[in-house]
């Protein structure tokens, strides 16, 4: 079993976690408590991963809700992430935690090479209620049922969520960026469906 010296990076933290795990895996409450994660940024980077893998079904339907819960309550203004224990007991097998952890290196490794304090002031109280707001639609993004729908909102939540826990305002912004254009071409493609449906 692989060893990290301390202090481990977030993504080693999950990659070690997925090796720990029983076949049964952990709820999202256990999976929290084990990477002792209280900051919004941590709690949906840690959810948002399953949804960046392509054709992995199942997980990213678990975890849509219980990020757009933890979106909203940023919203709200509130200090630290709450789940409901509805959310919280919802599991992930270790089948898909060690997925999730492949895929979190695979595709989100450079950034922990790159992240590093820029444009702070985004981070503010105010800030955050507006990033806030941004995720809860990318979040309810992935909840539409057409395949590969969770990816690229999924890659959106997690660039913010990096930045938000490294306060890199760039990183931010890059991912609203993508988050933004996913739901502009999720508005494209519903109104032409409209327009071909209604035949004007």
């Amino acid at each position: 079993m692989t060893r990290y010296p301390s202090p481990r990076t977030f993504l080693q933290s999950i990659e070690l976690m997925a090796e720990e795990a029983p076949e049964e895996g952990f709820s999202l409450r256990m999976i929290f408590d084990r990477l002792d994660e209280r900051a919004f940024g941590a709690a949906l980077f840690i959810l948002a991963l399953p949804c960046c893998i392509p054709f992995l079904y199942g997980v990213p339907q678990v975890v849509s809700l219980p990020m757009m819960v933890l979106a909203g309550q940023m919203v709200a203004g509130r200090e630290e992430p709450w789940l409901p224990q509805k959310f919280g007991q919802r599991m992930i097998d270790k089948k898909g935690l060690t997925r999730t952890a492949k895929g979190g290196r695979k595709w989100f490794g450079w950034l922990e090479k790159i992240a590093r304090p820029r444009l702070t002031f985004l981070m503010g109280a105010r800030g955050e209620r507006i990033i806030g707001l941004f995720l809860v639609f990318f979040c309810a993004s992935i909840l539409v049922p057409l395949p590969s729908t969770n990816t690229v909102p999924g890659f959106g939540v997690a660039i913010v969520a990096f930045g938000l826990m490294a306060r890199d305002g760039i990183l931010v912004i890059i991912g609203s960026i993508i988050g933004t254009a996913w739901i502009a071409t999720l508005l494209t493609l519903v109104a032409l469906g409209v327009r071909t449906l209604t035949g004007s």
